[in-house]
């Protein structure tokens, strides 16, 4: 059993208590989070950046694949919540032998800039770490600023970048690392 982990009192940058704070928990994913997640997921996007229905069907196979097949010993999944209100998740799977591949970093709209994202990456690298792996990974796109602000932050790197077609709208797609 993986303990509850609490978060009291972090700033929206994780430095310690200023004006921004929220009051929250962080504990493993459940396979009942699975439906908040992908309609999460869909629904924002699709609002914030235009993506078409396609997006909701990759979250729920991600999802889906970690459910049936993931190793405890490597790979884990958080959700931070409030009581029973659902702020956000994380995922640190298992992408080869030496790195970490991060997923499903999702913090809902009004728990942003309130240190939410910050424990979660906190928890995702730490748990990296802890495993073994020598570095991590993630795959994003370059509209979502606010995450490259925080993974610039916390010493990962931006490593690729090109424009695709996807999710029925032009992207960038980005790479991002961290050696351990």
């Amino acid at each position: 059993m993986v303990p509850v982990l609490a978060w009291r009192a972090l700033d929206w940058q994780g430095q310690g208590v200023q004006s921004y704070i929220m009051d929250f928990d962080l504990r493993p994913f459940d396979a009942a989070d699975a439906d908040w997640l992908v309609s999460q997921h869909a629904t924002y996007y699709a609002k914030a950046e235009g993506f078409d229905d396609s997006f909701g069907p990759l979250v729920h196979r991600i999802i889906e694949g970690f459910v049936e097949a993931h190793d405890n010993t490597c790979e884990a999944g958080w959700i931070a919540h409030q009581g029973d209100q659902r702020l956000g998740s994380i995922f640190c799977v298992r992408k080869d032998d030496t790195t970490a591949k991060l997923r499903l970093f999702y913090v809902v709209q009004d728990a942003r800039g309130t240190g939410v994202a910050q424990a979660l990456l906190d928890q995702c690298l730490g748990f990296a770490r802890a495993a073994g792996y020598a570095g991590l990974t993630l795959w994003t796109h370059e509209s979502h600023a606010a995450a490259g602000r925080i993974y610039t932050r916390n010493g990962l790197t931006r490593t690729h970048a090109e424009p695709v077609h996807s999710f029925g709208v032009d992207l960038v797609e980005e790479t991002w690392q961290i050696a351990f």
